[in-house]
């Protein structure tokens, strides 16, 4: 019987020492990964927040950093980068490594809103960013002076209907905007949109009656509401919020289709290992899920979030859906900052 050689000699290189080296170079990569994954985290995790110190989103990261360097057992710092709504720090982090070791805080204003308004987003927050969890959420507070003649989302749209030079609503975003042209879309009421650079301004337009309704986010609206200076009507959603349990939720108020909730998530650059981003999952996850990150998010009138990040990618891509359809019907356009 004749053998065959295991390796076929071609002038100084044998077939099968090519065969290794091709193994070798097939492998690198793979084993390469492996090791980092492994490995993770062995260095600082940095945080990008697209809002200065102070903010809500930048509170909801320190919030979250200081539990998660717990989990990881490595250092995890915060760096502000403020501009353009969030979305200047979603482009700084779309540009860094796929390792793992910058991720980005943010909110939907600058991801599903955004995708939404803007034709010209240099970014998706599914496709260029990998969702690894949600932070929180919270819905909205549709608010009047307390001065005000109407105590019901009903009596509110009749009112803005019998005098329409006088219907205007107070916003500072898109986010805050969409939902308030959603709500004129499902009672057909006027409202002409009287824009403001934050919450507390649009708030106190609202008191001051230069506008006649806004939808306020929670922290800055329930100390005037519980200072008697602004009637609350309503909350978004379904159900009722535990900071506001004698204001009606928008089902309640027969307007189920107002159900926008606002909400902070944490993102990566896509591409990471999957084994790199299967840890941070779990470990957010764990952070956000424990007593101590949850009873902090709660204080600050939010809903505690950590649920399976593939849900929470769903939702952004619902979102983006219906906040598309909703600036269609209404006519909306966005000035890109």
């Amino acid at each position: 019987m004749i053998r065959r050689p295991l390796f076929f000699r071609a002038g100084t290189f044998t077939f099968g020492g090519v065969l290794l080296l091709l193994m070798a170079g097939v492998g690198g990569p793979a084993v390469a990964q492996s090791d980092a994954a492994g490995s993770y985290p062995s260095r600082v995790i940095r945080i990008i927040v697209g809002f200065a110190a102070g903010g809500g989103n930048d509170i909801f990261a320190r919030i979250v950093a200081q539990k998660l360097q717990e989990v990881v057992g490595q250092a995890v710092v915060i760096e502000n980068k403020p501009g353009a709504g969030g979305r200047l720090a979603a482009e700084y982090v779309m540009r860094q490594p796929a390792d793992g070791y910058t991720l980005l805080v943010a909110p939907s204003g600058a991801m599903s809103v955004a995708a939404a308004v803007y034709p010209h987003l240099p970014y998706h927050p599914t496709r260029t960013f990998t969702p690894l969890a949600m932070i929180a959420n919270y819905p909205l507070i549709l608010a009047v002076a307390a001065n005000l003649p109407v105590k019901t989302v009903q009596e509110l749209v009749a009112l803005a209907k019998a005098k329409p030079d006088q219907s205007n609503y107070a916003t500072t975003s898109p986010s805050f905007t969409i939902t308030n042209e959603l709500l004129k879309l499902k009672t057909g009421m006027p409202g002409v949109a009287i824009t403001y650079k934050s919450s507390n301004e649009m708030l106190l337009s609202v008191i001051s009656g230069q506008c006649l309704f806004t939808f306020g986010d929670g922290p800055p609206t329930m100390p005037l509401v519980r200072g008697g200076q602004v009637r609350a009507l309503a909350v978004t959603g379904s159900v009722r919020s535990p900071e506001f349990p004698d204001v009606p939720s928008m089902a309640e108020a027969g307007l189920p289709d107002v159900n926008i909730y606002l909400w902070s998530g944490v993102f990566a650059p896509t591409g990471a290992p999957p084994a790199i981003i299967e840890k941070l999952e779990a470990a957010l996850q764990k952070t956000i899920k424990s007593a101590d990150v949850a009873d902090k998010l709660k204080a600050l009138a939010v809903t505690p979030g950590g649920g399976p990040a593939e849900d929470f990618a769903r939702m952004i891509d619902e979102e983006i859906k219906t906040y598309s359809e909703i600036v269609k019907a209404a006519n909306l356009t966005f000035p890109e900052e």
